[in-house]
């Protein structure tokens, strides 16, 4: 019996998606919830498993842009009616594997051939080193060492992507050189359909360039931030931060914070309780402009934002104003882990109603943040800075912040907006203003 494989529903406003990679070969025999291959849409990044045992059959090249519901490949799941009932195909793949992979029946080649029969016993032992075979091909054909390259995929797989930065690295490391291939094997570039690139040369070798295309998450990016600029009346306006206190909680409490609670204790949940209390007291702030209606929306749903391989993404924290400080660090915690894993669903990223981001983990002293529409203010952090100021007429150090706030002047005035500001500012220079509401 064969069994479709779907690119399953991932959100009513994704009809389409890129089938990025196929994690096994043709014709081979895969396990149940075994991962399969990987998709990008415009949102979100998924892997697709197997619904039984049996055997792939691939109908869809990776590269291609397939339909939501379209069918990308077969399971022959009756594989073993030839060889006796007894059998099933996932006994009869355990039974041939010894023998595939005995290094003593394996041809004696050069490690740096980067054969599989000899290297794939060694990665097992290498944690993220579960390489695809389309991956590991790759690499076969270039000669390379996959210890050397740094995997970004689920549980630290190597991908394509990462072979291709490797190489974009180390070719200048070693004067343009060229990677050798593997012992009998010719080099050739990848397909345009596997990397999505094309190489050009102009009259001399200092005019060559490379053209990539647009990944579907990178073109929605691009999409959603034109859309802000060109469709909202978007204004930033700035202040900084006295960040003594918070760190000196930060330093008090670090140790036994994350012995009760799992987890460290970061700058942003104070942030995040800080917006909160500020946007209850600057409704129009948590409000979007929906025709000739202002909507205003008494939860508080808060976008975070945060930097991925495939591009920005900003998963939504539910009903933030009832969560705790370890509750708040956690969800950002978790979120991290989902955007690693590719686990990230559509729903985590929906409904926000403001959205926070920090830039200062890059090490941005100052920024303007763009609006993530339909929302109304962002509110951007950045590099935390000894910098000389004067308190209490004395000039002193302290861990300054800067920080903007850029909001829709259709719907915020510009005195809610820098008060808007300032209230956040009164709320991480005096954290007990959160505890006691004031």
């Amino acid at each position: 019996m064969k069994i479709d494989i779907k690119v399953p529903e991932v959100g009513e406003s994704v009809q389409e998606a890129v089938l990025a990679e196929w994690y096994a070969k043709n014709g081979d025999r895969v396990r149940k919830d075994q991962i399969l291959f990987l998709i990008e849409t415009d949102k979100v990044t998924l892997e697709i498993s197997a619904e039984a045992d049996g055997i792939l059959e691939i109908l869809v090249p990776e590269g291609q842009t397939v339909a939501v519901g379209a069918v990308v490949g077969t399971l022959e799941t009756e594989v073993s009616a030839a060889r006796g009932k007894e059998q099933s195909p996932v006994k009869e793949a355990e039974k041939e594997a010894p023998e595939v992979e005995k290094p003593s029946k394996a041809p004696k080649i050069p490690p740096q051939a980067g054969r599989a029969l000899e290297a794939e016993p060694k990665r097992q032992e290498v944690p993220g080193m579960d390489i695809a075979p389309s991956v590991r091909e790759m690499l076969e054909e270039k000669g390379l060492d996959a210890s050397k390259i740094s995997g970004t995929g689920p549980g630290g797989r190597i991908t394509r992507g990462d072979v291709l930065l490797y190489l974009e690295e180390t070719s200048g490391e070693r004067g343009e050189e060229k990677p050798r291939p593997a012992p009998g094997k010719v080099a050739k570039p990848p397909a345009a359909a596997e990397t999505g690139t094309k190489e050009e040369e102009g009259p001399s070798l200092e005019e060559k360039i490379t053209r990539k295309t647009m990944t579907p998450i990178r073109q929605r990016i691009a999409a959603r931030l034109l859309e802000a600029r060109q469709n909202t009346a978007m204004l930033t306006t700035f202040n900084e931060i006295d960040m003594s206190r918070v760190k000196e909680i930060r330093t008090r409490f670090k140790d036994i914070f994350r012995e009760k609670h799992g987890v460290s204790l970061g700058i942003m949940s104070f942030f995040i309780k800080a917006s909160i209390a500020a946007l209850k007291e600057f409704p129009e702030v948590n409000a979007f402009i929906e025709g000739k209606e202002i909507v205003y929306h008494h939860y508080y749903h808060i976008g975070v934002a945060i930097g991925a391989e495939r591009g920005l993404v900003v998963p939504v924290i539910r009903h933030a104003d009832r969560l705790s400080f370890a509750e708040l660090e956690q969800s950002i915690v978790d979120y991290v882990q989902s955007i690693k894993e590719n686990r990230l669903q559509l729903s985590d990223l929906e409904g926000g109603t403001f959205t926070i981001s920090n830039g200062g983990v890059f090490g941005s002293l100052l920024s303007t943040p763009i609006l993530n529409t339909p929302q109304s203010g962002i509110l951007g952090l950045h590099k935390i800075e000894d910098r000389p100021v004067v308190v209490d007429g004395q000039i002193v150090i302290r861990p300054m912040m800067y920080v903007a706030f850029s909001y829709d002047h259709r719907i915020i005035d510009g005195r809610e907006a820098v008060n808007f500001l300032k209230r956040i500012k009164e709320c991480i220079e005096n954290p007990e203003r959160i505890m006691m509401e004031i």
